[in-house]
């Protein structure tokens, strides 16, 4: 039985499956229906969307399209690199930092407009749901929530067609047949899942790949480039000051085209399963690799290897949907604090496929070269020092040995 809900607040893209949503809760619930979409970077035209809900009864002021693109980089993408998040190793979380601020612009709608309830479209078996959901409560404790791949019976594409004919929903050509994969996309990365990419043991096509040319057929020559860093984010490419969100998009084309950024994954969701992913980020790799290596002369080595061991944390935090979580916000302020001298400038050699670190300056560099010089120089530093340094580390293992020793006598 549905619940009383008066208005409610679609997290709402134009596709089929937010549109059969939007005229499910129209028809389930009896409410009135906002809808709210957002500008990621995704590359598609969103008035589209205002047209389709337009068609579909949603009046003019009951639709929201934001362009977020530098919130999303500023306040979501660059905190997330200072920490240079990957999930299990190897995924830069392109996803899962975008659905926090989604669910942020649609609780912000939402007590604009007086809505009682939020949806959107994630299905029940994906770690979006969570992503979306916990941000809402986080937000708005006593909002409702509406996932309606939860309750409704439309359990398959032909059951979402049929609906749509039935309610006069428009329905393109390349809709009606089975998509080969699902994609989803932003200003960070695509993500491409599903159907032909299911099977783990199966290269995936060429024609997955929509941001980035593949490595064998990119230039022969390097790309250099020089990236600045300013605490911790990125504000110039080759001396030029950049926007955040526009920064990120010079980074993704020049990663496209030298074919930087593909990853084949069997990831570990939050909900359970293990699911095969591919992703592209251009930009993010060559990102996190140029503040690897600003971090690499600014760091202290106490600090740097702290972060690295609270990296992990962090990046599962953001994975299963804990963005507005008190104990992401503690990591996310030590991290900021351990960024305040990361400023300066790296070179990276971007060649098919591989972002390389060739060069980094900073005014806060902590190397120190006539320390590791091979050279005699008059620093302070005394090679006999050394002794005394190793035989206080050894003096366990020396005890160990000695009591290994006496065992096997």
């Amino acid at each position: 039985m549905a619940r009383d809900v008066k208005k409610v607040v679609l997290a709402y893209s134009g596709g089929l499956d937010t549109s059969v949503i939007l005229k499910w809760l129209q028809t389930t619930y009896n409410c009135e229906v906002i809808t709210f979409t957002a500008d990621l970077g995704q590359g598609e035209e969103l008035e589209p969307a205002r047209k389709k809900a337009e068609l579909l009864g949603i009046k003019p002021g009951n639709i929201f399209i934001e362009d977020v693109r530098e919130e999303f980089v500023s306040q979501y993408v660059f905190p997330m690199f200072r920490a240079n998040a990957v999930y299990e190793g190897l995924y830069l979380l392109g996803t899962s930092i975008a659905r926090p601020l989604i669910a942020k612009k649609q609780i912000e709608i939402a007590r604009k407009m007086g809505a009682d309830a939020v949806s959107h479209g994630a299905t029940g078996k994906g770690n979006d749901q969570v992503r979306f959901e916990l941000a809402y409560y986080a937000l708005e404790p006593e909002i409702t929530v509406i996932a309606p791949w939860r309750e409704w019976d439309l359990a398959s594409r032909t059951r979402l067609l049929e609906f749509a004919e039935q309610h006069q929903i428009p329905i393109s050509k390349d809709k009606r047949g089975e998509a080969p994969f699902s994609v989803d996309a932003n200003l960070l990365h695509s993500s491409s899942e599903g159907k032909v990419l299911e099977d783990p043991a199966e290269d995936a096509p060429e024609y997955v790949y929509q941001r980035t040319i593949s490595p064998e057929a990119a230039p022969d020559e390097p790309t250099l480039i020089t990236i600045s860093f300013e605490k911790g984010d990125a504000v110039a490419i080759n001396g030029e000051a950049l926007s955040p969100a526009t920064l990120l998009t010079r980074l993704n084309a020049l990663g496209k085209a030298n074919g930087i950024g593909r990853l084949d994954l069997v990831e570990n969701r939050f909900v359970g399963m293990k699911s095969r992913g591919v992703y592209e980020t251009p930009g993010g790799t060559i990102l996190l690799a140029a503040h690897r290596g600003m971090e690499s002369i600014t760091l202290d080595r106490g600090a740097a290897h702290l972060k690295d061991e609270l990296m992990p944390r962090y990046a599962e935090l953001i994975y299963n949907g804990f963005w507005f979580s008190p104990e992401r916000e503690m990591l996310q302020a030590a991290i900021d604090h351990s960024q305040t001298y990361v400023t300066g400038e790296v070179t990276v050699k971007l060649y098919k496929g591989n972002a390389t670190v060739i060069g980094r300056k900073s005014p806060y560099s902590l190397y120190n070269q006539e320390l590791v010089t091979f050279e005699e120089g008059a620093v302070a530093y005394d090679h006999r020092d050394a002794a005394g340094f190793i035989k206080l580390n050894a003096l366990r293992l020396r005890t160990l040995g000695n009591r290994a020793r006496k065992i096997s006598e």
